[in-house]
């Protein structure tokens, strides 16, 4: 189902729907009215509709794609291709559609959204909430507006999971070529690894929807060079503004910055071999890190420490007696490094990326203070696009991931904790611990509020103590754009990487 994506494979996809000419592209420059530049951090390896292929990717993803639900601008669950939902019972969930068409012009159909499920489940899908589909018992489709989803297990959850932007609704008439979305935006052309430019849908849903003529978005993977394009007037808004320069933005007349904190980075392993295979050696890793020197080296104090799983503070999940579980303690990761067989200390790669300087720096202080505990590290530091595919095939011993929960309820965090779940490079590799697999049943089972969150608590303890993965530090999150643009939002807390819906709503000149 996913695969790289190719100038081919681009023009296929966006063959599907009609197209406004793109008015100049590829000679425009920011603040062309009507014609919106993004800087882009790195070219997206896919834009395939159901695969993680990390932010960059599911920002363009944003752009084209809708699905049944999504999340408003105030961060709260709002219909999209459904205009309402209400649970029949504990495992049935009825989804009302509302009068909207994909990109070639066919209307949105309950055949469409059970077709969807069925390729997302598929035994050779390699979507990333693959499992989750799996989940469904049957999918009924009484008319054309309605889709009744009954579930093997009671899942509170399901409308979130509908919400994710891994979860868009395509035409049953799509192939792996030919991607046929119902997003406010449609795919005209790319040219590998530089540049791709989308024009609006003739046929989107909302009405006077979107304001934008065209979408020119230019890859910048120096995050420095990316600075300059929005100052000098290039571009007209960019990702990831890098936290070195956040000061400088916000004193700049001619910008605006719009950051939140939500996102994370956090340690992965390799559960499948050792030294990592052994909870001690990971809670080893979890003590040894000084996580204020993080905030301060990769993101100059635009951040937090996190030594406990990123559920925000704002949350009526969130257990303040275990918001220091993996404080740092040194003489602690030597004593579970002796108990392991390693208290001569032990050599390892640690895995991540030159190309955002946020994974490097995070990656450089954590094997300064792994050193200090006789784990040596050595670093690997590929281009993001390899390091997606070592991530996604298990190839590495450990390593720094930067990344944001599917949303802001805890079930979120399932797809970077949970291993039972099929292989991604968001989560560790072969790390399969099953009582947190039951407690996240549990939490999408159970209606009760007090008794979910009991769950949660409960969730968080075993995670502490089994360290499927390390939390380090928060992180603010900005966009930053010149001040011409308007109706661009940074979406709150965990939600910020689905700041691309706003793209429907965005204005230039």
């Amino acid at each position: 189902m996913a695969h790289m994506l190719t100038r081919r494979s681009v023009l296929a996809g966006a063959a599907a729907g009609a197209f406004v000419p793109l008015l100049g592209i590829p000679g425009a420059r920011a603040s062309t009215p009507g014609i919106l530049t993004f800087g882009i951090s790195s070219f997206p390896p896919s834009v395939q509709p159901w695969a993680n292929a990390g932010t960059a990717s599911a920002t363009v993803k944003l752009a084209l794609y809708r699905g049944l639900a999504s999340y408003g601008p105030d961060g709260k669950i709002r219909g999209e291709l459904a205009e309402g939902w209400s649970s029949e019972g504990k495992n049935t969930w009825v989804f009302k559609l509302r009068d909207a068409k994909f990109q070639n012009g066919e209307k949105v159909t309950s055949a469409d959204v059970k077709w969807t499920i069925e390729q997302v489940a598929g035994e050779k899908s390699t979507a990333f909430l693959r499992t989750e589909m799996q989940g469904v018992e049957k999918i009924e489709t009484p008319d054309d507006l309605t889709v009744r989803i009954t579930t093997k297990q009671p899942t509170v959850t399901l409308p979130l999971m509908m919400a994710s932007y891994h979860m868009p609704i395509m035409s049953k008439a799509s192939t792996a070529a030919q991607q046929i979305g119902a997003g406010p935006f449609v795919l005209k052309d790319a040219e590998r690894g530089v540049s791709m430019d989308l024009a609006p849908n003739p046929h989107y849903y909302r009405p006077g929807l979107p304001k934008l003529k065209a979408i020119r978005v230019v890859v910048y993977a120096d995050e420095n060079l990316r600075v300059a394009a929005l100052q000098s007037g290039d571009v007209d808004l960019i990702e990831y503004v890098p936290w070195q320069a956040m000061a400088s933005i916000e004193k700049d007349a001619a910008l605006k910055l719009d950051a939140v904190d939500g996102p994370f980075m956090a340690i992965v392993f390799n559960g499948s071999r050792p030294p990592f295979n052994d909870a001690r050696v990971r809670k080893a890793v979890a003590h040894a890190i000084r996580r204020e020197d993080i905030v301060k080296s990769a993101f100059f104090g635009r951040g937090a420490p996190l030594a406990h799983l990123p559920i925000p503070q704002a949350s009526p999940y969130f257990n303040a007696d275990l918001a220091d579980g993996w404080k740092y303690d040194p003489e602690l990761s030597k004593k579970l490094l002796a108990e392991a067989g390693h208290g001569g200390g032990l050599s390892c790669k640690l895995l991540s990326t030159a190309q955002y300087g946020m994974h490097k720096d995070t990656a450089e202080v954590v094997q300064q203070h792994l050193a200090a505990v006789g784990i040596n590290a050595e670093l690997n530091l590929p281009d993001w696009a390899t390091r997606v595919s070592l991530g996604n095939r298990g190839q590495y011993d450990f390593g720094i991931m930067g990344t944001s929960a599917d949303s802001n309820d805890p079930d979120g965090l399932s797809g970077y904790v949970d291993g039972s779940l099929s292989p991604s490079y968001v989560r560790s590799y072969n790390l399969s611990i099953p009582k947190l697999t039951q407690l996240f049943q549990a939490g999408r089972e159970e209606f009760d509020e007090t008794k979910r969150k009991a769950i949660y608590h409960e969730m968080e303890q075993v995670a502490i103590d089994q360290v499927p993965m390390v939390g380090l530090a928060l992180r603010s999150q900005g966009y930053a754009m010149r001040k011409e643009v308007g109706g661009f939002k940074n979406m709150p807390g965990a939600l910020s990487f689905y700041s691309g819906q706003t793209f429907e709503t965005a204005t230039v000149g």
